[in-house]
């Protein structure tokens, strides 16, 4: 089996040398291809209107100037001789649940890899505000090996990857694993904060308030909140299908 490794967080982030550990308890033969510096919140994106830098960093490492699209493109289609059999994308500092998934890097990273048909997952790891310095990747080190296996067990569904996040807690306090949909935050919690320079020049900040809500049984934050390991199946097809009859009636 060969594996990719990549995130959004940067070639020196903690999760990243997390996912390669991960990777290479079920193989030997691990790459990781990740971008030069932080590129958290750019989702799907791509460079395409500047150049790609690549920088080899030795024993199958290389970090590219680019998003985390770009390194998965790189490191298919240019620096592996063979395609990886699975991509593995973070391990994420920080959740990515409900609309996280649609701004993440981390998420991006599975995606293109299930565009170019691998076996993709997107590894996350919550924290809180105390120990927001110190991620608990203990967690995932713990947990995940064997999920993956599990996983891999499974048929490769065509077009789908997994979002996987886990929660803020020891990993023997896990209340075990749950299968969840992709939830939905409040929109109030997003706002933009005007801070000003030294010259009395407006800056923006695009942020969020940090506040409890009461999320409905069965999604990503319910699973999270109650200490479980959210198991989020996403696909690439987002056509919201339940629509079409009813579309196709208004414009007949």
């Amino acid at each position: 089996m060969r594996i990719l490794a990549t995130n959004d967080d940067g070639i020196h982030a903690p999760g990243l040398k997390v996912a390669e550990w991960i990777a290479r308890t079920l193989t030997d033969e691990v790459w990781v291809v990740a971008p030069e510096t932080d590129q958290s919140g750019v989702a799907h994106s791509l460079f395409l209107n500047d150049r790609l830098r690549l920088r080899d960093l030795g024993s199958n490492r290389f970090a590219v100037r680019g998003m985390p699209t770009d390194c998965v493109i790189m490191g298919v289609k240019h620096i592996m001789k063979e395609a990886p059999d699975l991509v593995i994308s973070g391990v994420n500092r920080g959740q990515n649940l409900a609309d996280d998934v649609t701004y993440s890097g981390t998420v991006a990273g599975a995606m293109e890899g299930t565009f170019l048909g691998i076996r993709s997952v997107a590894l996350s790891q919550t924290y809180g505000i105390v120990n927001k310095n110190q991620a608990p990747f203990e967690m995932a080190e713990h947990h995940d090996p064997d999920l993956l296996r599990r996983l891999l067990e499974r048929p490769h569904p065509t077009g789908k990857f997994y979002n996987i996040n886990f929660p803020d807690c020891a990993p023997e306090d896990v209340a075990g694993i749950e299968v969840t949909v992709q939830g939905r935050r409040n929109a109030e919690q997003l706002y933009v904060d005007e801070r000003f320079d030294g010259r009395g020049n407006p800056y923006f900040w695009i942020a969020f308030h940090r506040h409890w809500q009461e999320p409905v049984a069965g999604m990503d934050l319910h699973a999270i909140y109650a200490n479980k390991i959210s198991v989020t199946p996403l696909g690439l097809d987002l056509t919201d299908h339940g629509s079409m009859s009813d579309l196709s009636d208004f414009f007949a």
